[in-house]
Parts: C-alpha cells; structure tokens; sequence
C-alpha cells in the first residue's frame, strides 16, 4: 500500500484506502468475530501492574471492552478531538503520566493502524480535518501544530490535510452525470463543515473546483450534551442550592456544562474536583442529588451514558418519541422522551448550522436556486431536523446521502492517488 486516507473523527475513525482497480475501500477490523469499518474515536489506558512501566493503550472496541472489564485500572477517553484547537487544554494525566494532545493522537492513530494490519507506513498519508475546530474560540493553527506533531511522532514524512467537506464531494462526485454545483454538509460528533463545489466535464475527465467552506463547533456531541442537560443534569443537582455564610446560592453550573460534554467528562475525575463537590453536598439541602452526581463521576460513567443518549437519538431519528433509560449508582431514568421535545433543545444549535449554511452560499456567491445537488453526510446528517433544515432552504434541489461513516475517508483515499495533490491541500 502506497497511500492511506484516513478519517480522524470526533466520534469514529475509518482507515481507507484504494485498489489497483481505482476503487476507494475502508480497511475492516476484526473484533468479536464480526468485521466493521468504523471503530469509535475511543482511548484506553489500561494500568500494568509491572513496577515502572506506562499503561497500556487500545482503541475503538478494544478500549471499550478494557472500560468495561476493569473499569478501576483503566482510564478512558472519547470525544478527545474537540481539545485540539483548545489553548487552555495542555496535558491531561493518566495515572501517574501525563499526555498531550499530540500524545493522545499519535497513540490513538499507532494503535488503530495496528489493530488494522498495517504493519508498515504507507509512502502518503492524507488525512482529513473540518473546517473549522470543535471547542470555545478554537485555534486552527494550533489544532494543525498538534495534528503535525502527532503524525511526525509516528514517522509520516509525505502528509496532506484536506477538508473533511470536500473529501466526501470527491468522492459523492463520481456519482454525477453532469455539471453540476453541489453543496456538501459533514456532520460529525463535534463540527458541521460545509463546502461548495463546482463538477465539469472535462476531457481529462470530471474536473472539479472548490468555491467556499464555512464550518461550526457544533454537531453530534452538542445535540448529546442537550439531552444530558436537560434529561439527567437536573436529577443530579443543576438546580440545586448550597448553604454558604448564611446565605443559599446555586451549585456552579460548570459542573453540569463538563459533565454533559463527552471530552471534559473525563477530566472531572480529578480529586479536587471530587472534593469541592463534596463539600458542596454536605452544605446542600439536595445531597442525595449532588452525591448521585460524584458517584456517577467517580464511577467512569462515560460510556454507558453515552451508550444510552445515542440510543434514544437514534431511536428519535425514527420514531416521534422514545423510552430514554439510564440507570447506574443510584439514579434512575425511564420516561419517555419525544421527538417535539429534542428539537426544542437543539432549536438554537440548528439555528446557528442554517447560519453557517447560508455563509458557505455567500461566500460562493450563490443563492439557493444555484445549488443542483446536495449531499450530507456524517451520523448526525440522520437527525430529521437536520434534513428539514436543508429541505426548507433548498425545496427544489434534491438532497442525497449514503455511507455516511465512509464516504470522507473513501475520498481521501482517491485524493492520495491524485497526481495534483496540493490543489486540495489545507496548511494552518
């Protein structure tokens, strides 16, 4: 293999590559007896008993399965992109080491190669990045530093970054028939990247031109964090009051923003962290809640609740409303949720998408009748208000989607066979 794609995600990463043939496959992981494509953007650190050594890392199902067994010794991570572009995000420990951003990437990526056979570095990586960064005030610059760091680690020497957007246009293009202008949207766990594109007929084949990008730190780990915020944090005490020199004042809603985001979960299994909401618990009217809320932190909650709300948002995707269940250390959900309801949370995170939908049209210089085709992908693109957004912008352009987990790591892998390469690359 001379060249790799490969789709750094937020919530899934996929490994592609392309055969003698010309045709852009994702390389399959064996794991349970079953083969699948995408395995999650998930890290573990499992301690070794062995005095001196650093734990032991895995990835996707394997880390999973780590978490689950021996959820004391292992320290797990998911949803670990949205630091990269973060300033305030420096290191994080894991047990007695610390890892920095570039650390935790260049394991995750060494061990994912691993775990897919790759035995040797391929001659060309292509890797995709969105947009625009996951995170408050994010630093693109920074964010690619960190990626170039990570991937130098591992000894890549001929690196490309191309836009996750454009990588799925690539390859959705080879589907078209005509000229056509096309509007791509990515949603991922923790970015919306949108980029127009041009296709022509040409006589070196379809020739294609990049027209505008826009993107936002909002998508699938958002629209989690609001049914969390509004479906579990108020059992476990957002609401409630503490006693402090004769005085009642509310429980610090920081707590609840880091306990409903899949990558600041993992950092409030600090003890002075523990410890102040300890504190807080003991001088709260609402201790059963709060306490509720240290347990299920210091129980490594992550997964199974994660495990949970993707559950009920697919089964909203579905269906008009859905049992949401939760139940692990003293807090117990079953109630249902309705569909009605999920979109009134996520109403102003859509809002802020149609924002930067309409921008990737202004900056092209077009006005919806412009736009031939449209084509979404990314997990979160099977929300229905998602869909509805661009039905209600676009009612008279036809909206596609398929292989929604593969399609931007199958297009960087035709991207690494261009002869071209730079006309689609993205530096800082």
């Amino acid at each position: 293999m001379t060249a790799l794609g490969i789709d750094f995600g937020t919530t899934n990463t996929v490994l592609a590559s392309v055969s003698p043939e010309g045709i852009a496959h994702a390389h399959g992981f064996h794991h349970s007896g079953a083969m699948q494509d995408a395995v999650r953007t998930a890290l573990s650190f499992r301690r070794d008993t062995t005095r001196g050594n650093p734990p032991v890392p895995d990835v996707g199902p394997w880390a999973i399965q780590d978490f689950i067994d021996s959820p004391e010794e292992t320290r797990f991570l998911q949803s670990f992109k949205s630091f990269a572009a973060s300033p305030s995000f420096s290191d994080t420990a894991v047990f007695t080491r610390r890892y920095a951003f570039e650390d935790l990437m260049g394991i995750f990526l060494r061990r994912i190669m691993a775990r897919g056979g790759l035995t040797a570095l391929p001659e060309r990586l292509v890797i995709g990045r969105p947009v625009t960064f996951a995170g408050q005030n994010p630093d693109d610059a920074l964010a690619h530093k960190r990626y170039v760091a990570a991937l130098e680690s591992l000894g890549f020497s001929d690196t490309h970054f191309v836009l996750e957007p454009v990588a799925a246009a690539l390859y959705y293009a080879r589907s078209l028939t005509r000229d056509a202008t096309v509007l791509v949207g990515d949603f991922g766990g923790g970015t919306s990247d949108f980029s127009v594109l041009r296709f022509s007929s040409s006589g070196a084949g379809l020739a294609a031109e990049a027209l505008s990008h826009s993107g936002i730190g909002i998508a699938g780990d958002s629209f989690d964090y609001r049914i969390i915020d509004n479906a579990v944090s108020p059992l476990l005490g957002k609401y409630a009051t503490y006693r402090s020199w004769g005085k009642r004042l509310p429980v610090p809603v920081h707590y609840f923003a880091s306990f409903s985001r899949w990558n600041e979960l993992c950092l409030m299994q600090r003890p002075d962290v523990l410890n102040d909401l300890r504190e807080l618990a003991r001088a709260s009217d609402d201790r059963p809640q709060l306490q509720a809320l240290i347990d299920l932190i210091e129980g490594g909650v992550s997964y199974e609740l994660y495990r949970a709300v993707s559950r009920l948002k697919a089964e909203l995707s579905a269906a008009p409303q859905a049992q949401f269940q939760f139940k692990l250390s003293g807090l117990n959900i079953d109630k249902v949720i309705a569909r009605s309801d999920f979109e009134n949370w996520i109403s102003e995170d859509l809002a802020k998408i149609g924002i930067t939908v309409d921008a990737a049209l202004a900056k092209a210089g077009l006005e919806p009748r412009d736009i031939d085709q449209i084509f979404l992908t990314g997990g979160t693109s099977y929300v229905p208000a998602v869909r509805r957004l661009f039905d209600e912008r676009f009612p008279e352009t036809p909206v596609d989607s398929g292989e929604q987990l593969l399609s931007i790591a199958k297009g960087l892998a035709l991207v690494s066979q261009s002869n071209d390469i730079s006309r689609w690359s993205v530096h800082a």
